[in-house]
């Protein structure tokens, strides 16, 4: 008898190891699990190093394989078969702000976004601060005669914006389902939000922007923009408020959902949640407060959105997010959030359980500085440490 309990106990645990695997296999996106995601499902593997203050990673949408990894000081790294490139994909250097070879600094070349009609039309965005320190996206073409170099000629600013500090810079640039592109802008700099930007709505500044750059130029705002019905208070051009500085946001590849982390002050990480039905306009309740704390004594607003995972500065000092893993390297980790810290490299997994609450768990230690996380065409996930190496999320065995 007691063997018989142990086989069907066993059985059961891998029916639960499995189910994930079933439901991609089934093609039922997975947005829930019944069980925590296990650290052990997966390793670390380097698979790139060399590359100069590596901040950012991501792939061009066109299953081409390729991987695009930032240099701070202002290159676009190619990583072809797991290979750097020894060319730069686009050397801007000669435009962007270069603090960060006298000392630390949260300047320079920040975000990277494919147009989602790359394939066709060649077009990409970068994120950058420019020789003043202010924040400049700007469109490029991709060679006519070369898919793996860039046009440096090609440059069209699309968007500029004053920053009164040198620091909380944002940095994340995306296309989000809709077609739109999302820019984070953090809240000006300085620490607590002197200006208080976050808070202000007709502010750009701690911020997430939405904007049509196929449109007019240099850019359309999208007619269902929240300040258009959900809130007349807003800039035209914001999407989210209440912000600190959103350095990592991502998308849900499979549902569309957005998730924002917002590095802290003084002593809490977030990550925010929007779902991909959306209208826009939530307030994520920066600087009145510091993830679910109350930061100042300022008015609370009636509409804050709390965040749906937090750690405090005994486990880090600013948080890099991440993505929701859709790979199919690893089963286990379908419709998980993987997301970090910068400081001690501990990661985290966050994930709605079957009664779809929102869970959080460590998911490991990189022992790296993590400056960003990167997600190929096929949704394997990706460690940008900022020591040079890229790393890969392996199955374990």
């Amino acid at each position: 008898m007691r063997k018989i309990i142990v086989s069907i106990a066993l059985l059961v645990v891998i029916l639960l190891t499995m189910l994930p695997a079933l439901a991609q296999d089934s093609g039922e996106v997975v947005t829930q699990l019944s069980s925590p995601p296990a650290p052990s499902s997966m390793r670390l593997e380097e698979i790139v190093t060399g590359i100069s203050n590596p901040i950012y990673l991501t792939s061009a949408g066109d299953e081409s394989g390729r991987l695009f990894a930032l240099e701070q000081t202002g290159s676009i790294r190619l990583i072809k078969d797991d290979a750097l490139q020894s060319t730069p994909f686009l050397d801007i250097t000669d435009r962007v702000n270069q603090d960060i070879r006298s000392s630390y600094s949260e300047r320079g070349l920040l975000g990277l976004a494919f147009h989602p009609n790359y394939a066709e039309n060649g077009q990409f965005f970068v994120h950058y601060s420019d020789t003043a320190g202010d924040t400049v996206v700007a469109r490029y073409l991709v060679s006519a005669d070369n898919p793996d170099a860039a046009d440096p000629n090609s440059e069209e600013i699309i968007f500029t914006h004053k920053q009164p500090y040198p620091n909380h810079n944002g940095g994340q640039i995306d296309f989000g389902p809709d077609g739109y592109l999302y820019i984070g802008l953090g809240d000006g700099g300085s620490g607590g939000d002197p200006l208080n930007n976050g808070q202000t709505p007709d502010s750009l500044l701690g911020k997430i922007l939405r904007i049509d750059v196929d449109g007019e130029a240099p850019y359309a705002v999208p007619a269902d923009n929240p300040a258009n019905g959900v809130n007349p208070d807003l800039a035209p051009e914001v999407w989210a408020w209440g912000l600190r500085n959103p350095y990592r946001f991502s998308f849900d590849k499979a549902t569309g959902d957005l998730y924002i982390a917002d590095v802290g002050q003084n002593q809490w990480e977030e990550v925010n949640f929007q779902a991909a039905d959306s209208t826009g306009g939530e307030n994520y309740g920066w600087r009145i407060f510091e993830a679910t704390h109350r930061f100042s004594d300022g008015a609370e607003p009636a509409d804050a959105v709390m965040p749906i995972a937090e750690y405090d500065h005994s486990n880090g000092c600013s948080i890099t997010g991440g993505y929701v893993y859709r790979g199919e390297a690893i089963p286990a980790l379908q419709g998980v959030y993987i997301f970090g810290d910068w400081c001690s490299g501990k990661m985290w997994a966050s994930y709605r359980d079957d009664s779809g609450a929102w869970q959080t768990i460590p998911f490991g230690e990189s022992q790296r500085q993590i400056t960003a996380f990167g997600q190929g065409d096929d949704g394997e996930l990706y460690l940008v440490a900022y020591d040079g190496g890229i790393w890969k999320f392996m199955p374990a065995s």
